[in-house]
């Protein structure tokens, strides 16, 4: 298991958490008695966290999305637009549009407003909602959590003592819980949270899913294969949640890594970004820069002459369980009897 620092140092963490628990407390409690919570007249799916960033929202959206046109259903993606810059969409949705071009995607603070006049026009059947535990005011048919298994959150606090943006315990609202980046940790690690997560939502299934990058990306070139990273110098340029488990994706896939550019999640990339990235070049003139998808679509905006980028395609693996966790995702379309949540 991975550590981070707190957001605030103890022991002010500490002696705001309280208060912090507090109010999560009572706002959980008001839609626990569904005030101001609507219900859609489709079926709406949440994809949520308890912890800040890292965990894998966006590949599991896009699972869930694909399983759903499969099946013949038109689904909408509802988010925030977390750190939008104003006249630019956020680094999320331009990955779903980019993927779905023809998928309605709303990406502003009041999802509700912006689904309106998607569903009064019949564009859409049902709803993702992207990152969307904690944001309520929509009832969901099925609530989907994800854990990084890199950082239990048995062993974190909540903000700003830690990183959790609920008390474990929240996870009782859990319709289905997904342990990610599974691939990054023991079996005896991944057993154990798992125990520990059905012992707290017991009879709620607990899945476990991977992370596996399936080719790279190589501007004006065909896709490559992930072998072609092995014995090969790259210097990483990411701002993601959780960016040790990039770094560690690239050493796993056989790269040498004489240094690595990191910035905050959803880090708006500028030119002194790039030029700090081109002086990392310069002294390992063979190396080549590998960054996210997520990252790439603002590092795409700025001025990369001369810059060789590659960018992993990722995937959500979820093995064996698949094809129960898509039967779960899609009975909602045959049943709307869960309660609201």
């Amino acid at each position: 298991m991975t550590e981070r620092r707190p957001p605030i140092p103890a022991p002010l963490g500490l002696i705001a958490e309280p208060f912090y628990r507090a109010a999560v407390a009572w706002r959980n409690r008001a839609f626990d008695a569904s005030r101001g919570v609507t219900r859609l007249s489709v079926p709406v799916f949440s994809v949520g966290n308890l912890s800040v960033g890292g965990s894998g929202k966006t590949p599991m959206v896009m699972r869930i999305v694909e399983w759903l046109r499969a099946a013949g259903h038109r689904p909408a993606i509802a988010m925030r637009g977390y750190r939008a810059v104003p006249g630019r969409m956020s680094d999320e949705e331009a990955e779903y549009r980019n993927r779905f071009l023809d998928v309605p995607i709303v990406a502003q603070p009041d999802r509700l407003a912006g689904l309106k006049p998607i569903l009064d026009a019949g564009q859409a059947d049902c709803v993702v909602l992207d990152d969307g535990f904690q944001h309520r005011y929509i009832a969901r048919d099925l609530d989907i959590v994800l854990v990084d298994a890199t950082r239990s959150p048995f062993e974190d606090r909540c903000l700003p003592a830690g990183w959790l943006r609920e008390p474990v315990e929240s996870l009782e609202r859990a319709g289905i819980v997904v342990l990610t980046h599974a691939e990054a940790v023991t079996e005896s690690e991944i057993s154990n949270l798992k125990s520990q997560i059905s012992n707290l939502i017991s009879p709620t299934p607990v899945f476990t899913a991977r992370h596996v990058w399936t080719s790279l990306r190589i501007a004006g070139a065909p896709d490559a294969p992930i072998e072609w990273l092995r014995g090969r110098p790259v210097i990483v340029a990411c701002g993601i949640g959780n960016p040790a488990a990039f770094i560690a994706a690239v050493r796993s896939a056989g790269a040498i890594m004489p240094g690595a550019v990191e910035r905050r999640d959803h880090h708006e990339w500028n030119r002194a970004d790039i030029e700090e990235v081109r002086g990392r070049l310069g002294r390992s003139p063979e190396a080549w820069v590998v960054t996210t998808e997520k990252d790439w679509v603002k590092l795409n905006r700025l001025d990369l002459t001369g810059l060789p980028i590659a960018r992993p395609v990722l995937s959500i693996d979820l093995g064996s369980e698949q094809e129960l966790l898509r039967e779960r995702v899609l009975t909602p379309h045959r049943t709307r009897s869960r309660p609201v949540s």
